[in-house]
């Protein structure tokens, strides 16, 4: 069956559902530089108040220059109904999955993709290949609820940019101004909550990577960059040389991560990563560095223009409605969420929500 005409035409069912592994050949073979890793997320809700709903984000349903999808299973416990649905814009996969009243909600998503390190050679003159269509950049020059262009962003973002006259220059200039004037806050609360507006306004600009890449998105969209949030997860230790950008065990529950990237005319999407030069400063043994240490200014030269690929990327989305969810949009998707009759869970509360995400890499 063809995956993506089996992603639009999903229909709700009790017990799993599988997509193919197709080019799983491929992908496993490392002399391609390609890795393949399996992910499972295993839910419960403890505290089951009438109709229950979980959703469960899936890795990018579209390949990308350093992602393959490669097949997702999952199934619902105690009676539930699972579906999944794909937001084809924003290469979001959802996996939604319903309860009645009485019932104990389990769910379970096991996820295939691979990956390969990712970079653009800001070096090279600029390929005309990588042109793309303005309505095809439209999306990632829009405003969202938390990311906004206008206003003190966009005043902040001229002063940033004031004398570079390249797309490069542009995002080279935000990057280095985010590096310098932001810090890691190990007391946020997960990822943080990418409210650029108040840290801007308050001066207070630091948090984790969902603040202080969704600064980057922000700046770069008000400096007419078209730009985006890459939502995932942290699989594998890292290659490179940095302990705190990589994960030590095959426990990956509170490893999410928010990456981003940035279009520059030539050169097509570029990855960069403010905020993982920050953790390197705050984390990287023997930890609390200067930014004029060995390890940050490896760091901070490697993230403009390159990722590491120990990581998988879920979704481009901001403001994202949960099929069947109600209240307003969530500000970004990256944690399983949770319903009952009483309101929405918390996805970072193990007392009523828990789930355990494990990953490994397939030889």
């Amino acid at each position: 069956m063809n995956r993506r005409a089996f992603l639009r035409t999903a229909a709700t069912a009790s017990a799993s559902l599988a997509l193919p592994m197709r080019g799983r050949a491929l992908a496993d073979d490392k002399s391609s530089g390609w890795r393949t890793f399996e992910v499972t997320t295993h839910v419960e809700v403890l505290r089951p108040k009438g109709a229950t709903r979980v959703w469960l984000p899936t890795p990018l349903t579209v390949a990308t220059p350093y992602q393959r999808p490669l097949g997702n299973v999952f199934a619902a416990e105690n009676g539930g109904r699972v579906a999944i649905h794909d937001e084809a814009s924003t290469a979001t996969g959802i996996v939604s999955a319903e309860w009645p009243d009485g019932a104990a909600p389990v769910l379970t998503l096991t996820s295939r993709v691979a990956t390969t390190d990712y970079s653009t050679d800001l070096t090279e003159p600029p390929a005309r290949h990588a042109a793309l269509s303005r309505a095809a950049l439209a999306p990632y020059l829009e405003p969202s609820r938390l990311v906004p262009v206008d206003g003190i962003v966009k005043t902040t973002s001229d002063a940033i940019t004031r004398g570079a006259r390249t797309d490069v220059e542009k995002a080279r200039a935000i990057y280095e101004w985010i590096v310098e004037n932001t810090f890691r806050d190990p007391a946020t609360r997960g990822c943080g909550v990418g409210d650029i507006r108040f840290m801007l306004e308050s001066k207070n600009l630091s948090g984790k990577c969902a603040d202080l890449n969704a600064l980057y998105v922000g700046l770069a969209r008000a400096a007419g960059l078209p730009a985006r949030d890459v939502y995932g997860l942290r699989v594998a230790p890292s290659t490179r040389g940095f302990k705190s950008l990589g994960v030590a065990t095959s426990n990956v529950s509170t490893a999410q991560h928010c990456r981003a990237e940035v279009f520059l005319a030539g050169y097509g999407w570029t990855p960069v990563d403010p905020a993982d030069v920050r953790k390197v400063v705050l984390e990287e043994p023997p930890g609390r560095l200067t930014l004029d240490s060995e390890p940050a200014r490896r760091a901070r030269t490697r993230l403009f223009g390159s990722w590491e690929m120990n990581w998988i990327a879920y979704n481009f989305s901001h403001d994202v409605a949960l099929p069947g969810a109600t209240g307003a949009p969530i500000p970004f998707f990256m944690y399983p969420e949770g319903a009952t009759s009483e309101g929405r869970l918390d996805p970072l509360e193990p007392a009523a929500f828990r789930y355990d995400i494990s990953a490994r890499e397939i030889a």
